[in-house]
């Protein structure tokens, strides 16, 4: 069936299933005359343009493409249906009234692979209420340097264990192969993401570089796909990352001689959001490397026609065999047949099984589901025997955090981002920590107070205090180290402390992070992770309703700098640590210095739009007074970050360079903003030594306001300046300059 109906398409048709556009960049007119194989909704994309739309507009929005896809097509050509592919990575949380299930780092700590399928199979049947098919989902990253700002999405720093949640969700979302409902009522398309080594990239950088052996970073990173691929997962997505120089969605030996010739995969490799325009030589819409390599789908937001019209001339003029071409579309055929979604018996989205049943989004059964894996997830870090909660107890629950379903919930939550500007009416049904906490302590005969910020009118018999990062998604959420720096949580435990009150810490993270000072100033804290929308699992644990029994699946770190552990080495808790109720052995005191924050005060070079007093910049020779001005192929401006022309922004022409210089020691810091990758080789000296910086300047762009870093490691002795040279033209953002001393060993980022 498959061989034939591809033999009936035209050219134009069969390059249209292999595109995948966004929500927000179409329409269904544009469905009708191009027949796009699949599209997506983004992190912030919501049908109509409303990404807090209600779920019945995602239906409706989903008939409306159905139909348009299906409409007759002249001389017998087949009608394809499309298929609509969503980002419902801890539950389908872009969507209002979903259940918010914990994030990948806490499935990881509960050890529970049985839990996992339970998960994905609830995820599976909201989905459906919306009449979606597929799920970009189960991330199978090993995340092995914490500081990467999608730790959160990895279920551990072990291979191992990371295979067995992924596969156990794969699953929980497809049905089991050969099951009688595999891809039938209550499933959906599963993606193991992202092939391979996202998790490996050299400072935790995202999308950045993996580099070493090759049989070697197999070893830990392709470890999950064999097993992802024996339980049935239909999809697997590319990576943004390179491998030793070569980027994943262009990288052949990798995406067709390993997970195809090694690893005998057979089904659909997709893209990820423009990943093919980071190809050399490629653009968003001019790629034929990437589908010669082994992709079959382009993940192309906002330019499928363009890529459309390049892909069909490079078909016709020879540059892409049509073979290829076929190879991918039967490809892309055979999971929709497999998925019910081509075929006889294909139905409209609305008149799918429980498309449209609006009660089943975040319905109790689902959220009984949700607040069991809060509660195996917690991992008790220190008791010194105020665990579990007395009954009786008068409690004081403060932080900001206590009370934010949003922050609870972390990033991938309605937006891309997630945040507290998410107050918790966008979450229907959900319950805060502080809810949970409120209604466990009635039912133990005792009382909680909310105070944010810690003060009261009758003294408490113990506080609880909740707080911990704010949600981040991606290479928003990258770090340059794992001090958690927000002292709010750390004021008011020392205040508690010294008001001699016993305190409870309840820490709310995407990744281990270096918390000393905190576990001193605390008598519990419980390593809460991104729970979601079920607080009460939190309160299950600290009550003693549920024994606890979390363990870690990270390292959690001894120190601050945030290098690589993976093991016990500089490890204050090892991997699988977690104490039980009555463990209350004593921690004992931490150290707290950490060099970061121990050196002296930064000094400014330039901030809030000015140099400061004996710091000039330059460029050609000429004298660019307070940053502003134009000579030797640069010009630079004033430009608004936070406040009027507080940045200026530099354009430089080929064979230009700028050159900041007075005195100071330490490191140079730089807040900076690359908004497209280097066109030419970018340049960076300081003394007698200059370093070639294009490659880490590319990883870098597009990707918003960053801190680059620049120490003895890649500049070696420092000079008086700082001088940034390129040999083709380069616009480049500066917020602040400013030079500090950092550790020794701190390496260069970017």
């Amino acid at each position: 069936m498959i061989a034939d109906m591809v033999s009936r398409m035209s050219l134009e048709r069969k390059v249209a299933q292999l595109i995948q556009p966004q929500i927000n960049s179409f329409d269904a007119e544009e469905m009708r005359e191009y027949r796009w194989g699949s599209y997506l909704n983004g992190g912030n994309g919501g049908p109509y343009g409303d990404e807090f739309a209600p779920a019945s507009e995602w239906l409706r929005l989903a008939d409306e493409m159905w139909d348009a896809s299906t409409q007759p097509l002249p001389d017998g050509e087949p009608i394809i249906p499309t298929m609509w592919g969503t980002d419902a990575v801890h539950g389908h949380t872009n969507v209002v009234q979903a259940t918010i299930f914990p994030h990948n780092i806490a499935l990881g700590a509960t050890g529970d692979p049985d839990l996992v399928r339970l998960i994905g199979a609830a995820t599976a049947t909201e989905i459906e209420v919306t009449g979606i098919d597929w799920n970009f989902s189960p991330t199978v990253a090993v995340a092995r340097d914490d500081r990467w700002g999608r730790t959160y999405e990895s279920y551990s720093e072990d291979p191992e264990l990371v295979a067995q949640m992924g596969a156990a969700l794969v699953e929980g979302l497809q049905g089991k192969k050969g099951a009688e409902d595999y891809l039938g009522r209550g499933r959906v398309i599963a993606t193991a993401k992202h092939f391979f080594g996202d998790g490996g990239t050299d400072q935790g950088v995202d999308q950045g570089d993996v580099n070493g052996d090759i049989d070697a970073l197999k070893s830990i990173h392709a470890v999950p796909y064999p097993v992802a691929i024996e339980a049935g997962v239909e999809t697997i997505m590319a990576s943004f990352n390179s491998i030793n120089g070569t980027k994943m969605h262009g990288n052949e030996a990798l995406l067709t001689g390993v997970l195809r010739g090694e690893m005998g995969f057979e089904g659909l490799v997709v893209g990820d959001w423009n990943g093919h325009g980071q190809i050399a030589g490629c653009t968003v819409s001019d790629c034929p490397q990437a589908l010669m390599a082994g992709l079959d789908i382009y993940m192309v937001p906002d330019d499928a026609v363009a890529l459309h019209s390049s892909l069909v001339a490079q078909v016709r003029d020879g540059t892409i065999p049509e073979a290829r071409v076929d190879e991918a579309v039967a490809r892309v055929l055979r999971i929709k047949q497999r998925a019910g979604l081509l075929g006889p018996d294909a139905q409209r989205p609305s008149a799918r099984p429980n498309a449209g049943e609006y009660d089943k989004l975040g319905m109790a059964p689902h959220r009984a589901v949700a607040r069991e894996a809060v509660a195996k997830s917690q991992v008790i870090l220190k008791n010194d025997g105020v665990l579990p909660l007395k009954p009786g107890a008068d409690i004081l629950v403060a932080g900001v955090a206590a009370d934010s379903i949003a922050q609870a919930a972390g990033g991938w939550t309605l937006t891309w981002q997630g945040g507290r500007e998410l107050t918790n009416d966008y979450f229907p049904g959900a319950t805060s920590i502080w809810a949970g906490i409120e209604e466990a302590a009635q039912e133990s005969g005792g009382s909680a107070t909310l105070s944010a910020d810690g003060t009261f009118e009758e003294r408490p018999d113990i506080a609880i205090v909740v707080f911990g990062e704010e949600p981040y998604a991606e290479f928003a959420g990258d770090r340059k180290n794992l001090i958690f720096a927000d002292t709010e949580g750390l004021e008011l435990l020392r205040k508690f402390e010294e008001q001699g009150i016993p305190t409870v810490s309840v820490f709310l993270s995407g990744r281990p992070m270096w918390v000393n000072r905190e576990l001193n100033a605390s008598d519990a804290f419980v390593a809460s992770w991104l729970p979601g929308s079920e607080g009460a699992g939190v309160a299950d644990i600290l009550f003693g309703a549920k024994a606890a029994t979390g363990k870690l699946s990270f390292s959690w770190p001894a120190n601050c700098e945030g290098n690589p552990l993976n093991g016990p080495d500089g490890a204050l808790f090892a991997l699988g640590y977690g104490r039980s109720l009555d463990d209350t052995a004593p921690l004992g005191d931490l150290d707290e210095g950490c060099g970061f924050l121990d050196g002296a005060p930064a000094a400014d070079w330039f901030v809030n739009g000015r140099l400061s007093a004996g710091i000039s910049a330059s460029a050609g020779g000429m004298d660019l007074p307070n940053l502003r001005g134009e000579g030797g192929g640069v010009v630079a401006r004033g430009i608004d970050r936070n406040r009027q022309e507080d940045a200026r922004e530099l354009t430089f022409g080929p064979d230009s360079s700028f050159t900041v210089s007075g005195e100071g020691e330490g490191a140079y810091i730089i807040t900076y903003n690359l908004p497209a990758a280097p066109a030419g080789t970018v340049t960076i000296a300081s003394g007698e030594r200059t370093e070639d910086v294009t490659r880490r300047m590319t990883v870098a762009a597009g990707k918003g306001w960053r801190e680059m870093v620049l120490t003895e490691a890649c500049l070696g002795e420092f000079g008086d300046g700082l001088t940034i040279a390129t040999n083709a033209p380069l616009q480049f953002s500066i917020a602040q300059i400013s030079r500090s001393t950092l550790p020794e060993g701190t390496e260069c980022s970017f």
